[in-house]
């Protein structure tokens, strides 16, 4: 049974689902068996240089059998400050890796002049002629941005990230369930789908979300936990143990790994241990820099990073791609229709 939004028709997809652009996690396997399942799956350009992204991109073509002259119906997320910070021609080279591959969607998020990189991939696609326009994704996290991104620069889909979220993202962003009303009361009729970001576990938060009025939703922390993923077995069993209260928002990580060239206002939700606590003590940065670096080599859990959101603590195994889809899709069906029960037309 096919859940039915606006997400889901503009993508041909069953499972109003995305698991999204993570850096250091999200590489062709994940993506490319998050598409298979029938949901819509992206592959993380990060810190990658071109070769190995294209490489990641090409690993996701063999896993869904698609030869090179074929559409590829996954997704692949920049940091557009990472683009700002390289050449011009370094820049649209890393876009074309994913351009020339004809992936179905670019994902920009964190910089100053997204539409410079939207302009980009428009006048590739007019110039190759694209009978499928690739689809921009902007990830957003107040109103104003999401009124440039819709209004400004014409983008496909809308990103609300909530504070709940793993891994970066601004400081001031309200609590998701906030944010997603904002956004959707300014928008104007015709907008484009809204996508919710930020402490999502299960098919109930993707029901819930749904029944706000976002058209589909993104799960980030849960699709770590999964063999596909990048992360390591350290990370993943970090992840499967973290309790209820076990993230924060901190800069630790960025410091400890020299990854300081963010946009103002933004930090990153991890679990906490003691690379998080030196930093919060002051303990000289060059002490937790080399204890990071032997944790990191040791695989131990008080030093290691581990992006994760809010809702870590509800991940109890880890699970394949696939499985995790439909667990997630079955789970919304099935609130989806508890809700529907509760409404009598009296």
């Amino acid at each position: 049974m096919s859940i039915v939004t606006s997400f889901t028709r503009l993508m041909g997809i069953q499972t109003p689902v995305v698991a999204p652009p993570m850096a250091g996690a999200s590489g062709g396997a994940l993506a490319a068996q998050v598409t298979a399942a029938g949901a819509f799956g992206f592959v993380s350009a990060g810190y990658l240089d071109a070769a190995t992204l294209h490489k990641e991109i090409s690993l996701a073509r063999g896993i869904l059998n698609l030869a090179a002259s074929d559409p590829l119906p996954i997704g692949v997320g920049y940091f557009a400050w990472k683009l700002e910070k390289s050449s011009v021609a370094e820049a649209e080279a890393m876009l074309r890796v994913a351009l020339d591959n004809g992936v179905r969607a670019v994902w920009l998020a964190f910089g100053d002049s997204l539409d410079r990189w939207i302009r980009y991939i428009r006048s590739y696609d007019e110039i190759h002629q694209r009978s499928s326009p690739t689809l921009i994704f902007v990830q957003i996290s107040s109103v104003e941005d999401a009124l440039a991104a819709v209004k400004d620069w014409k983008v496909d889909v809308l990103v609300a990230q909530g504070n709940e979220s793993g891994g970066h993202s601004y400081c001031s962003a309200p609590p998701l369930l906030t944010l997603v009303p904002f956004i959707l009361q300014a928008l104007p009729e015709d907008a484009p789908p809204l996508l919710a970001a930020g402490g999502l576990n299960s098919g109930g938060h993707v029901a819930s979300l749904l029944i706000l009025g976002a058209a589909g939703a993104v799960l980030g922390t849960r699709f770590l936990a999964t063999p596909e993923s990048l992360y390591n077995e350290a990370q993943k069993i970090a992840l499967v143990r973290a309790g209820p209260n076990a993230t924060v928002r901190t800069m630790a990580f960025d410091r400890a790994r020299g990854t300081l060239d963010w946009p103002a206002g933004i930090d990153g939700r991890a679990l906490y241990n003691n690379t998080v606590k030196d930093i919060d003590e002051g303990v000289d940065i060059q002490v937790v820099q080399e204890k990071f670096k032997e944790g990191v080599r040791q695989g131990d859990p008080d030093r290691i990073l581990v992006w994760a959101g809010t809702s870590v603590a509800l991940i109890s195994e880890i699970n394949d791609a696939k499985d995790v889809v439909r667990e997630l899709h079955d789970g919304a069906v099935e609130r989806l229709k508890l809700a529907s029960t509760m409404y009598t037309g009296h």
